[in-house]
């Protein structure tokens, strides 16, 4: 997480890292905890495609993830979730705590996170949230695309 903060300090981004001692492992479970809506839950998932691996920074009222449509969008020829250890192997951490930021990976983003200043999701590490502006996130990854 200190490549995280440096990172973010060095960017001059206003964000607030929260520790807590309960596991969230859903964006319904990230909504109950801070008393927000679910929508500002921002899950990290990481892809495997023909290209190489994408990560998806979604809203946590997005429901359901159709594999086709992501990639007739971005016009890959095979899209899949990527599997625990290659999550792993490609952000260093475990499913569940992927950080909002990967600057190496190629990052496809929801737009819907921009309806709120701020917006929570993971840093790398268990049991602490990146709590962090949509615009801040855009910034600093590398951006392939939006959804809705």
């Amino acid at each position: 997480m200190d490549k995280l903060i440096s990172l973010l300090k060095n960017q001059h981004v206003d964000y607030e890292v929260v520790e807590h001692n309960i596991p969230i492992n859903t964006a319904q479970q990230g909504a109950n905890y801070f008393g927000i809506d679910i929508g500002q839950t921002a899950p990290t998932l990481i892809f495997k495609t023909d290209k190489g691996y994408y990560a998806l920074i979604i809203s946590g009222d997005y429901g359901r993830i159709d594999l086709i449509a992501l990639q007739e969008k971005f016009q890959l020829q095979e899209i899949k979730f990527a599997k625990p250890n290659e999550v792993e192997q490609v952000t260093g951490s475990k499913i569940g705590s992927v950080s909002l930021i990967n600057p190496d990976i190629p990052t496809f983003m929801d737009r819907e996170l921009f309806r709120f200043n701020y917006v929570y999701g993971g840093t790398g590490v268990p049991q602490t949230t990146l709590k962090i502006n949509p615009k801040d996130i855009e910034k600093l990854n590398h951006i392939a695309g939006y959804i809705r």
